[in-house]
């Protein structure tokens, strides 16, 4: 009987234990002078823990935590599929420790959220909330050239002409799903919405892997992702529609001019900060803009840049069999140091696809009307260099119906902003400036 008790009371001090991690749990992280929020948090179902993480900043909520641990004050948690893990102890409701992830240790401390500050929702004012008055679909299709499906949403004015204009969506850099969801705010939705009201039907897609569209190949580049806005156009032709156009965000506008190449049923296309550059150069001064705005000392930032420049002709240049191989043998001759996850990057078919990229090669092509906007604060693709790179290219290619537009006072994602930082995105609440959803609008309907 006494042993029982003993193990009953073990029990009891476990649970009550785990009753004080429970909850929301919200920290900073210093980056490099940005500050990142991250919010943990906690649940205990029969005893046991479980958690979800969120980073608010970067758009990302409920990403799974493989295990939790509360032992003795201490709350251990991980994450590998991003290679991150956390150790900290508890002390009246803060826990202080260390973050890792990658090569990367940073001191986090968390403190505990309230109810209402744990259920507090960022707002997004323009993201469109049904009934819309008009339809909308959900359609798939397959890419017959990579066969993978792809899952997306149709949205058209009700009695929609099918000569009026309806453009293919084309999201930017990473995976992303049909609203080029990012940081809370949903752009492609809203773009949808606007164009919708106006006359102007959309096709918006998820990426391979994402949402209901099926995973792709290994290996895959930026071409295999036009082979999927190919089939999209394509689907859209069997479907009737006579007057199809396509907008391109960031590298979904480098997207596009490879498609207009490729498929002469593209009538028109709008790139929204779609780079006109040389993608190595370009990413060079991506680099050094973002870490200046984020706070980086002059001699920092210059011994970087001089360290992305060398790296990236090498991988541009590189003809070789085993770039892995000859890439650290060419860092360590450089003296420079050796980031396995930056490696992994590096020598990804899609990283090496993409940093030999010319857009003049398509642009330098194209015939038909082009639209080309940037921000004037957009420090991704910084809008002057971009916008006069781009009216070179379809200068040469002879074409007579463009137009370049630099929004002043605007980000990379069209935000009305103060600086173009990074750390802005999500901080604010505008979407896309309605000025933006005017002028692609009213240029695509006066087409």
């Amino acid at each position: 009987m006494k042993t029982k008790m003993t193990l009953l009371l073990l029990f009891s001090f476990q649970f009550i234990f785990s009753q004080q991690i429970t909850g929301s749990w919200k920290g900073e992280l210093d980056v490099q002078g940005m500050k990142l929020p991250l919010i943990i948090h906690i649940k205990n179902e029969n005893n046991i823990l479980s958690s979800t993480l969120d980073s608010p900043k970067q758009g990302a909520t409920n990403i799974a935590v493989a295990s939790t641990t509360f032992v003795e004050n201490e709350l251990v948690f991980v994450v590998p599929t991003i290679g991150l893990n956390y150790s900290g102890k508890l002390d009246n409701e803060v826990i202080t420790g260390i973050f890792k992830q990658g090569p990367n240790e940073l001191p986090l401390t968390f403190i505990k959220l309230n109810e209402n500050e744990a259920n507090q929702t960022i707002k997004r004012p323009q993201t469109p909330k049904p009934p819309f008055n008009y339809q909308t679909e959900d359609v798939s299709f397959i890419n017959n050239t990579d066969k993978n499906t792809l899952a997306g949403t149709l949205s058209q004015p009700k009695d929609f002409n099918k000569t009026a204009p309806i453009v293919v969506m084309i999201t930017g850099s990473g995976s992303q799903n049909r609203d080029e969801e990012l940081f809370g705010h949903k752009p492609f939705a809203v773009i949808a919405d606007d164009f919708a009201k106006k006359g102007i039907a959309t096709l918006r897609i998820d990426d391979r892997g994402i949402g209901g569209s099926s995973k792709g190949i290994k290996n895959e580049t930026t071409y295999n992702y036009a082979t999927d806005i190919d089939a999209a156009v394509h689907f859209l032709i069997k479907r009737g529609y006579k007057n199809i156009g396509l907008v391109g965000h960031s590298e979904g506008g480098m997207i596009a001019p490879i498609v207009a190449i490729i498929n002469k049923s593209v009538n028109f296309m709008v790139l929204m900060a779609g780079p006109g550059t040389a993608i190595d150069a370009l990413l060079v001064k991506q680099n050094y803009l973002g870490k200046q705005l984020s706070g980086i000392s002059e001699e920092n930032l210059k011994k970087d840049r001089d360290s992305n420049q060398k790296i990236y002709t090498f991988i541009k240049n590189y003809s070789g069999l085993d770039l892995d191989k000859d890439l650290r043998l060419f860092l360590t001759n450089e003296d420079e140091e050796i980031n396995e996850q930056a490696m992994k990057q590096y020598t990804a078919p899609w990283f090496r696809y993409f940093i030999a990229f010319n857009p003049d090669a398509y642009l330098s092509k194209i015939k038909i009307p082009v639209l080309a906007i940037n921000g004037s604060l957009d420090f991704q693709v910084p809008a002057k260099d971009n916008l006069a790179a781009i009216k070179n290219s379809l200068t040469r290619a002879k074409n007579k119906n463009f137009e370049t537009y630099e929004f002043e006072g605007m980000n990379h994602l069209f935000q009305e902003c103060k600086t173009g930082a990074f750390s802005e995105y999500s901080e604010i609440e505008q979407t896309i400036s309605p000025k933006v959803l005017d002028k692609m609008s009213a240029w695509i309907l006066k087409k």
